[in-house]
């Protein structure tokens, strides 16, 4: 898929370089000239430039684009990014804060086709938001799903597998991981389970004990 973010602060950076690792056609968009250099460093086609207008999303490439994310910390550049999508047919994803009053939230949500909320997983749920997928369910768990967070000892089964390989079928999934000590994020493809990693875990309630077993052993 070809893509275009906007934003190359620490959502946006980590979504670009994940789906990259992904075989995606990324290129990001952003008005700080230092942000843009180090995407070019890090080998990403970069446009300065304010995301909101057209004639800057133009230049990177939205009229052939599949999709096109507002990840900045601007919600006024997300959604006029957003829109501008719109009028070339991609799919649309915003960044939001989380702490921005229901009305507020309900009135971008009609607008664009996902909002990446709450912002703590903002890198997780941009890219599967990006990608076709549904992840309001980490901003709006039911009675039904639990968000919650596993550390992994020393032994459990996990230990040397690859996160993206870890299948827990239909009873949850993985969408973070983090080493000890540092906040979790969505893994590169290339990384592996070592003990002390911690997991966030999107599980049925009624089989949260299956996954951790699964995991823990």
């Amino acid at each position: 898929m070809k893509l275009v973010i906007v934003g190359y602060g620490r959502v946006g950076s980590r979504t670009a370089r994940v789906l990259r690792e992904e075989g995606h056609d990324v290129t990001v968009v952003d008005n700080d000239e230092k942000k843009v250099d180090r995407a070019r460093d890090e080998g990403f086609e970069a446009v300065l430039g304010d995301g909101g207008t057209e004639s800057v999303l133009t230049e990177a490439g939205v009229e052939g684009a599949d999709a096109v994310g507002g990840l900045t910390g601007d919600p006024n550049v997300n959604f006029a990014a957003c829109m501008l999508g719109k009028e070339y047919d991609c799919r649309t994803v915003m960044r939001i804060s989380e702490d921005y009053r229901q009305e507020i939230y309900e009135r971008y949500a009609d607008d664009v086709d996902e909002i990446i909320y709450p912002e703590r997983l903002g890198a997780a749920g941009a890219k599967t938001a990006l990608l076709g997928g549904d992840f309001n369910a980490i901003g709006d768990l039911t009675d039904q799903l639990r968000l919650t967070t596993v550390s992994v000892p020393d032994g459990a089964p996990v230990v040397g597998e690859h996160v993206a390989n870890i299948d827990l079928g239909a009873d949850g999934r993985v969408y973070a991981h983090g080493r000890e000590r540092e906040p979790m994020t969505i893994p590169l493809p290339g990384t592996v389970v070592e003990p002390g990693d911690q997991l966030a875990l999107l599980t049925e309630r009624t089989a949260l004990e299956r996954v951790r077993s699964k995991l823990l052993g």
